[in-house]
C-alpha cells in the first residue's frame, strides 16, 4: 500500500462549502488538491440545507401570496399544491448543482475521491483501502441532526427527512425552537398543513435579540401555527390516532401523522479517526481551533460546523479561502474575522440580524440607546391583514455607533446585506440619519428613526 500513496499539497476531507472553498482556492494557487466525500459535492448546504430549504421557502411564499392576492383583486384559485411537481422540481435543481460542482472541480484540476476518510497519522488518511498523504489536510465534514435519546424517539423524522417527504402531511409537529425548526414549521404550515411547534425554551430562536423570536412568535400564532413553548418532553408513543407527543409533566398532543426532530447537530467527526492523527476533540465532536484555523496538530486544520463556530456557509466559504490564502498565496495573516456576521432566518415572514443583541450590548458599552419601529408594510394595506414588520437598531456610546440590527418583516432576508456593510465599516446613527431614504419601502424605517425608544446607561462608581 504504502508504494501506492498518492500525495497532494493539501487534502480537503468534505466536499460541502468549506471543503470546496479551501479546495478551490489552493487549486487557484497551482497546488495539487484532493477532495474527499462520499456524498455529492456541495454538502448539507446543496443537498439538505440552504439550496433545497429555500426552493421549498419559495415555494410557502408563493402559496402566502396567493392566499393574499384577492384583496388587490387578483383573481386566483389556490385549490392546493402539487407537492410532486414541487419536490421533482426541487430535487432536479440540486441535482444540477451537484453536476455543476463535479465539473466545476475535475476542471480545475482536483481529484475527487469518493469514500469516507480516515486518519492514519497526522499527514496519512485512507479511503477504502487506498492511501494518500499530504503536508495540510483541512477537515470540513460538517454536521448531521441531533435524534435524542427519548423513549419513542424513532417515530420521528430527523429534519433532513423533511426533503424525503413524498407527500405533504395533513398534521404534524416539529419539535425544536431554534431556526430549523422555525423555518420548516413555518413552510409546512404555508403549504397546508396543521402545524404545531413545540419548544423546550419559553421563547422561540433563542441567541437571537428578543424582538426577533418574539414577534416570529407572535406571528406564528397569528397565522395559525399552534406554539407549545416550555415543553419539555419526556417521549413519543405511537396509537390508533396516530403519534403522541407526552410531556413530563404528563400532558400530551394527539394525533399527529408525522413528529420532525430539529433540536440541532452534531459535528461528522467520530469516523474519522482523528486519534491516530493526535487531534484533540472538544464534548459533542468538536474541533477546537485557533483563529488561524488551526487544530492543535500542525498541519491539520478545521472548517465549518465542526469548529463549533458560526455554522453558516459564507462562513465555511470564507473560513476556507482565508486559509489556503494563508497557506499558498503569501498572505501569512489571513484570517476571517468572525465578528457582526449577517444571518437570516427564513420564516414566514423571514428575520435577520447583525452584531449584538440589546442584552449583549448593555452588558458591553457604558451607553446604549435603542431606535425600533413595528409597522404593517404597504404590501398589505388592501389585504385588511398581514405580517407586521419589526426593526430594531442597537446603538453604542456617545457617537451612536451601531452595533446591532434586528429585522422581522418581508424583505429584511434582501435588505440586510447592504445595511451589514455598513456595520462592519463601523457607521453610526448619524451616517444612517444622513442616508436619504428610498420611498415607500421598508428599508426606510432604517434610516428615518427618530428618538430611541430606551437609553440604557451604567453607573460608574465615584
Amino acid at each position: 500500500m504504502q508504494n501506492n500513496r498518492q500525495t497532494f499539497d493539501l487534502i480537503a476531507i468534505g466536499g460541502g462549502s468549506g471543503g470546496l472553498a479551501v479546495a478551490e482556492r489552493a487549486a487557484s494557487h497551482g497546488k495539487r488538491v484532493a477532495l474527499i466525500d462520499p456524498n455529492p459535492l456541495g454538502g448539507t448546504c446543496v443537498n439538505l440545507g440552504c439550496v433545497p430549504k429555500k426552493i421549498m421557502w419559495y415555494g410557502a411564499q408563493l402559496a402566502h401570496a396567493v392566499q393574499g392576492a384577492s384583496g388587490f383583486g387578483i383573481r386566483t384559485q389556490g385549490d392546493g399544491i402539487d407537492w410532486t411537481k414541487l419536490v421533482e422540481g426541487r430535487r432536479q435543481y440540486v441535482a444540477n448543482i451537484n453536476g455543476y460542482w463535479r465539473d466545476y472541480v475535475a476542471g480545475l484540476g482536483i481529484t475527487h475521491i469518493q469514500g469516507r476518510a480516515r486518519f492514519v497519522d497526522a499527514h496519512s488518511l485512507v479511503v477504502d483501502g487506498a492511501e494518500y498523504s499530504a503536508d495540510h489536510i483541512a477537515i470540513a465534514t460538517g454536521g448531521r441532526p441531533i435524534i435524542p435519546a427519548l423513549p419513542g424517539a424513532e417515530l420521528g423524522m430527523d429534519s433532513d427527512g423533511f426533503f424525503d417527504l413524498n407527500a405533504l402531511p395533513g398534521r404534524v409537529a416539529v419539535i425544536g425552537g431554534g431556526y430549523i425548526g422555525v423555518e420548516l414549521a413555518g413552510m409546512l404550515h404555508a403549504f397546508g398543513a396543521e402545524v404545531s411547534l413545540l419548544a423546550r425554551s419559553g421563547q422561540l430562536l433563542r441567541g437571537f435579540d428578543e424582538l426577533i423570536g418574539n414577534t416570529v412568535a407572535d406571528q406564528m400564532q397569528a397565522q395559525g401555527i399552534d406554539l407549545h413553548l416550555a415543553f419539555q418532553l419526556a417521549g413519543l408513543a405511537q396509537n390508533e390516532a396516530g403519534i403522541t407527543l407526552v410531556a413530563q409533566s404528563g400532558s400530551r398532543l394527539d394525533g399527529f401523522d408525522s413528529v420532525i426532530w430539529a433540536v440541532g447537530r452534531r459535528p461528522n467527526t467520530e469516523e474519522l479517526n482523528l486519534q491516530a492523527a493526535g487531534v484533540a476533540l472538544l464534548p459533542g465532536g468538536v474541533v477546537p481551533t485557533d483563529a488561524f484555523q488551526n487544530t492543535n496538530v500542525q498541519g491539520i486544520y478545521a472548517l465549518g460546523d465542526i469548529t463549533g463556530r458560526t455554522a453558516l456557509t459564507p462562513v465555511a466559504v470564507a473560513a476556507g479561502r482565508q486559509l489556503a490564502d494563508r497557506l499558498f498565496g503569501g498572505r501569512e495573516e489571513a484570517k476571517l474575522d468572525y465578528a457582526d456576521i449577517p444571518t437570516v432566518v427564513f420564516s414566514h415572514p423571514p428575520a435577520g440580524a447583525i452584531g449584538l443583541a440589546e442584552s449583549d450590548a448593555k452588558g458591553r458599552f457604558a451607553r446604549v440607546s435603542i431606535y425600533e419601529t413595528r409597522f404593517t408594510p404597504m404590501r398589505y394595506a388592501l389585504n385588511g391583514s398581514g405580517a407586521v414588520t419589526a426593526m430594531k437598531l442597537v446603538c453604542a456610546g456617545d457617537e451612536e455607533r451601531v452595533v446591532g440590527i434586528h429585522l422581522v418583516g418581508d424583505g429584511v432576508d434582501e435588505m440586510l446585506q447592504g445595511f451589514a456593510v455598513a456595520v462592519k465599516m463601523g457607521a453610526t446613527k448619524a451616517d444612517f440619519d444622513r442616508t436619504v431614504a428610498i420611498h415607500p419601502t421598508s428599508a426606510e424605517e432604517l434610516v428615518t428613526l427618530k428618538k430611541p425608544v430606551r437609553l440604557h446607561e451604567l453607573e460608574v462608581a465615584a
